[in-house]
């Protein structure tokens, strides 16, 4: 068996991208160790067999571009919009790993590791699996890979623990007041009892709420900007509850009968943005009132469910509640395109392109006394790119986006390419060294390095005024790890959560690999 594996490397990185991924599926108490499953694979195989590891260079490093450069695209977008409100957050992200690796830096030294070692059980305690990459490039060797593993449970499970002492927990807040009791967008149908214009409903103006359809002397149409409501008239209020409850407050009372249920003369019905010419533009831009005398009040975004205000910039992917005249519903159909297949695809231009950049960018060295040099790599630089273009969102015919559930299958497919060729490049090392004295030192270094960035990135976003829940959600994304944002989430049900993983995510990322290669040389 293992002579067919050796004979044929394609099949062993499936066989262990496939038994790996079943396995980080089993549950280890409230853990699961999902794509990390392809690292503990390919590490029982590389030991078995020296050349079940060789010559699987090139699958690492696509694997590893692909990975970070989705995840920056994914990212950019919202850590460049959420900057300055969560620049104090940030900060503080910043510090505390400055701190934990100088801690971890120095438990290592008593222990005796060296800095490859030190640098893997780094990362491995922070779950980071680019700065894993980062510091086999600065080590040249495989030593990183080794104590990624050991660590990579400890920081899991550290961090999980954590989490669950802050998360459910309430302190001062000054500066993150907690979101709308509802999180979740409601549709009521008002009728008005007073004279009024639409921009003197409470939350209409800044559109915290949405209208959508009117009936008046018994005929129904889409609401237009600027309408003045008349005694008698009767709207559709769409938004959060709270928000909703106000603007009926103001109009009248909450109606019975809903509006959205007859569809006789105007139809509410979700469109999938696949026309590439709308992707990056923002619902303003995109005048729907005027086009064909509709409006969109909810944006579907993945798992989440948006309130469709004018600044909202549309992705390749999302699924857009229009209210239109039931003539005109064909017409709204083909402006957005509303086709699933076109939205699976991915750009092969774009995608191409900002893979090239964000490579040669990796090639840039940045000098540091004593005459080394720290390279972005093939973790730092598409990561960049990947974050710029996110951001970006589009340059002339060029979308740099890419649809949700495309950057997703691209994402996984690239972290369980790299962790299954580091597990195979790395078992025979593993198994020399993980049931010994050096393996135990390296379960503590890691320890300390998770149970520090955490415990201070927990008071410090405290000290901040920062609320339990985006602090619970910060340690979910300076340690890098899905699974702990997920546990958290089973905990509270607060926006903030997700909020403050986003934010620290990818910035979490570019620090750790800039770190690691700080490490490697002590």
């Amino acid at each position: 068996m293992l002579d067919l594996l050796a004979s044929s490397p394609l099949l062993t990185i499936m066989l262990v991208m496939a038994v790996g991924t079943a396995l980080g599926a089993v549950p280890v108490g409230p853990v699961r160790f999902g794509a990390a499953g392809a690292l503990f694979v390919g590490l029982a195989l590389g030991a078995a067999d020296p050349r079940l590891g060789e010559g699987l260079g090139l699958v690492q490093s696509l694997g590893l571009a692909l990975f970070v450069y989705t995840v920056g695209l994914a990212a950019g977008g919202r850590f460049f919009r959420d900057l300055r409100r969560q620049l104090p957050l940030m900060g503080v992200a910043v510090a505390v790993l400055l701190l934990a690796a100088a801690v971890t830096a120095g438990t290592a030294r008593v222990l005796g590791l060296g800095g490859p070692l030190l640098a893997g059980a780094f990362t491995g305690g922070l779950t980071s699996t680019p700065a894993l990459a980062a510091a086999q490039q600065a080590a040249a060797s495989e030593e990183p890979a080794v104590g990624y593993a050991l660590g990579y449970p400890v920081g899991v499970t550290v961090a999980i623990l954590v989490v669950a002492l802050v998360v459910g927990r309430t302190w001062p807040a000054r500066r993150d007041p907690a979101p709308a009791a509802s999180v979740g967008l409601s549709a009521v149908t008002a009728g008005v009892r007073t004279t009024t214009t639409l921009d003197e409903v409470p939350g209409y103006a800044e559109q915290a709420v949405r209208m959508s359809y009117l009936a008046r002397d018994g005929r129904v149409r889409v609401i237009r900007p600027g309408e003045e409501l008349r005694p008698g008239d009767e709207v559709v209020v769409v938004g959060v509850a709270d928000r909703v409850a106000e603007a009926v407050a103001h109009l009248g009372e909450v109606l019975d009968e809903h509006l959205a249920d007859d569809r006789s003369s105007v139809e509410n019905q979700r469109f999938v943005v696949s026309d590439k010419r709308l992707a990056g533009r923002t619902l303003a831009e995109l005048d729907l009132p005027g086009r064909f005398d509709g409006v969109v009040t909810r944006v579907r975004r993945g798992d989440l469910d948006l309130l469709a205000r004018d600044d909202l910039t549309l992705e390749l992917g999302d699924r857009v509640l229009a209210v239109v005249p039931r003539d005109r519903l064909e017409e709204a159909s083909r402006f957005f395109g509303d086709s699933e297949r076109r939205v699976s695809e991915i750009d092969p231009v774009s995608t191409g392109i900002g893979l090239a950049m964000g490579l040669l960018l990796g090639l840039v060295s940045l000098p540091l006394p004593g005459g080394t040099a720290v390279a972005l790599g093939s973790a730092a630089g598409p990561l960049l790119v990947g974050m710029v273009l996110g951001n970006v969102e589009r340059t002339g015919r060029i979308v740099w986006g890419m649809p949700l559930y495309a950057n997703l299958a691209l994402r996984q497919l690239g972290l369980l390419l790299f962790l299954a060729a580091v597990g195979l490049a790395s078992g025979q090392a593993f198994a020399s060294q993980a049931f010994t004295a050096t393996g135990a030192a390296v379960v503590v270094t890691a320890a300390v390095a998770v149970g520090i960035t955490c415990i201070l990135l927990a008071l410090g976003a405290r000290a901040a005024g920062v609320s339990a829940p985006r602090a619970a959600g910060a340690i979910a994304g300076l340690v890098g790890q899905p699974a702990i944002l997920s546990y958290a989430g089973t905990r509270v049900t607060d926006e903030r959560v997700e909020a403050g993983y986003a934010a620290l995510f990818a910035l979490g990322i570019l620090v750790k690999i800039l770190l690691v290669q700080v490490l490697v040389l002590l």
